[in-house]
């Protein structure tokens, strides 16, 4: 049977994929931040002191950089379904990683990779949003899988003190960064590009293709600086 048999008469379904965006940036935010909530326990199990953990922030961010460098052409390459799946295995282990560490170096190498892993969230969600919705709902959808951002920054105080007094400051690592593996499980099996899904009606599929094609061709980047909406745009990202 193929997809455009098999296809219902009506769906819905661009929004479970963003419900699955949603869930996998509160997980990337999630992952980020429990280092911050222990910082203090670990000051003490582990013997750093701040100018060694500077050093372990500051891992993380160099790597996210150089990470937002490349997951652009990665999605490109290999796709959302492929490079999403390759972003989230990496940070989730690095996450995980954590929990092995010993020392405030390899604390470093494992901030160090959860940063280049994680810097593939944003690029991936844009990339899906621009393949599962039409321009006027893109904003929304954006909008949608953002707040999961916000919903990180409030699970992560409410559970990750409670696991690590209950189960050790191991098992904070451990347990956020698996949940990594449970969303992968969920989207290896959900996630195909509009036109393959099975699940996506006629309707539907139209509904998202219903842009015009884009223009072919590039903008010079010196024009840019002149224009408000540039410096509005660089002061807003500035702040985050």
């Amino acid at each position: 049977m193929t997809a455009t048999s098999a296809r219902p008469r009506q769906s819905h379904f661009r929004w479970t994929v963003c419900a699955l965006l949603f869930f996998a940036t509160t997980i990337n935010y999630v992952d980020r931040q429990v280092l911050s909530i222990l910082a203090k326990t670990l000051e003490t199990k582990i013997g750093w002191d701040s100018i060694q953990y500077g050093y372990i922030t500051a891992a993380f961010q160099a790597a996210y950089a150089i990470g937002l460098l490349m997951a652009g052409r990665l999605m490109d390459r290999l796709g959302t379904r492929k490079g999403y799946a390759l972003a989230i295995a990496v940070w989730s282990l690095a996450a995980m990683a954590h929990a092995a560490a010993v020392s405030a170096f390899t604390f470093g190498i494992a901030r160090a990779t959860l940063g280049f892993g994680e810097a593939a969230n944003f690029p991936a969600c844009i990339k899906t949003v621009a393949e599962w919705f039409p321009k006027k709902e893109r904003a929304l959808a954006t909008g949608i899988f953002n707040s999961g951002a916000n919903i990180g920054a409030v699970v992560v105080p409410v559970s990750v003190p409670w696991l690590a007094e209950k189960y050790g400051w191991e098992s904070a690592f451990v347990a956020t960064g698996a949940l990594g593996f449970v969303w992968l499980i969920f989207w290896l099996a959900i996630y195909r590009t509009p036109p393959e899904h099975p699940r996506v009606s006629t309707q539907e599929l139209a509904i998202i293709q219903s842009d015009p094609p884009d223009r072919a061709g590039t903008y010079p980047w010196l024009p840019l600086f002149p224009k408000r909406a540039t410096w509005a745009f660089a002061a807003g990202k500035g702040t985050n």
